[in-house]
């Protein structure tokens, strides 16, 4: 399976995410508790995970699989790290408003690719940081609302310390990424098997969260296992197996691909859910998110673009590759 097929499907899924989580709303409220949602996803990727791991292991040769506990135990910091990052998201949101919460996000495009290159020993050329950049700019470009309203004069009225948050939220998000793509590339271990190990924590976690939300209340909705299915349709299901599907083709690229593979598909994805949000909710498409578009497609090109299609070569530089080709090809036939 090639990656940019991953990556597209990716793309369509976390666009349809927001889509589907709206249309899941009844009278502008959900019917259903939507901290369970998190959790059954998890369950979701841990029993598709399993079920793939089963059948790996009918075959030979059978897949590797460390079950060294210095391994499994590594397992869990990414949950810990998002576990944090919510709490930190809650928190940043009592300091600055929607819109400005929205455009700070687009941070994590940079610091993924700060520490893509800190943690991971990646280099990418001059080019590529430039395109990130560009991405990061496009983004935010089409979040940007007219200057006319009053969003607008907000977004630099917030408290320092919602900045702060806001920036410990996009280290913290491209930390959690970056993570799992060292722990998925550390070995060779089967993916499913990997699969396994982090959606086992992860489903721990979400249900300690919902445990921990009990408590808080008071159990005055009864404990989380009555309510979990409570409310659900239809749409709901959509939204877990969206989101259940969303991790695992996640986990699929940082084992085959990279995390900034990922970054380019949500950042796609969410300029897909505006686009599409002009037919579905009669959204008012503005001139800020054309040229967000644009400047995303340019970003998109400049990143995975060969240099050669980037950049005119002299005439002498050119020859010289060419020839350089042909000695190749010549000495492949000799062999």
């Amino acid at each position: 399976m090639q990656w940019y097929f991953v990556a597209s499907l990716l793309t369509v899924l976390t666009s349809s995410q927001g889509i589907l989580t709206t249309l899941s709303q009844s009278n502008g409220g959900y019917k259903y508790d939507y901290a369970t949602v998190p959790f059954l996803a998890e369950v979701f990727k841990l029993l598709v995970s399993t079920v793939l791991l089963w059948r790996e292991l009918q075959r030979l040769p059978s897949p590797r699989m460390t079950t060294e506990w210095k391994s499994i135990r590594l397992y869990p910091i990414p949950s810990i790290i998002y576990l944090i990052h919510n709490n930190v998201q809650f928190a940043t949101l009592t300091y600055v408003d929607t819109s400005t919460y929205q455009i700070m996000g687009n941070l994590k495009i940079v610091t993924t690719a700060i520490l893509f290159r800190l943690f991971l020993r990646r280099k990418l050329s001059n080019l590529q940081w430039m395109a990130i950049v560009l991405l990061a700019v496009g983004t935010t470009t089409s979040q940007v609302k007219g200057c006319g309203e009053v969003s607008c004069d907000s977004l630099f009225s917030s408290p320092i310390q919602g900045y702060m948050l806001g920036i410990l939220s996009a280290c913290l998000s491209a930390l959690a990424g970056v993570y799992t793509e060292f722990l998925m590339k550390k070995n060779n271990d089967s993916l499913y098997w990997q699969n396994v190990q982090l959606y086992t924590f992860g489903s721990i976690f979400n249900m300690a969260r919902l445990l921990v939300d009990d408590f808080r209340g008071e159990f005055e909705r009864g404990p989380w296992w009555q309510r979990l299915f409570y409310g659900y349709s239809i749409t709901t299901w959509l939204v877990v197996l969206n989101l259940g599907s969303t991790g695992l083709l996640v986990s699929w690229l940082m084992k085959y691909a990279d995390n900034i593979v990922k970054v380019y598909s949500t950042s796609m994805a969410m300029l897909l859910t505006m686009v599409l949000s002009v037919f579905l909710f009669n959204f008012k498409p503005t001139v800020q998110l054309f040229l967000g578009i644009i400047i995303c497609m340019m970003s998109l090109h400049m990143y995975f673009a060969p240099p050669n299609v980037l950049v005119d070569l002299p005439l002498t530089v050119k020859t010289s590759l060419d020839s350089a080709i042909e000695v190749s090809a010549d000495q492949k036939t000799e062999s």
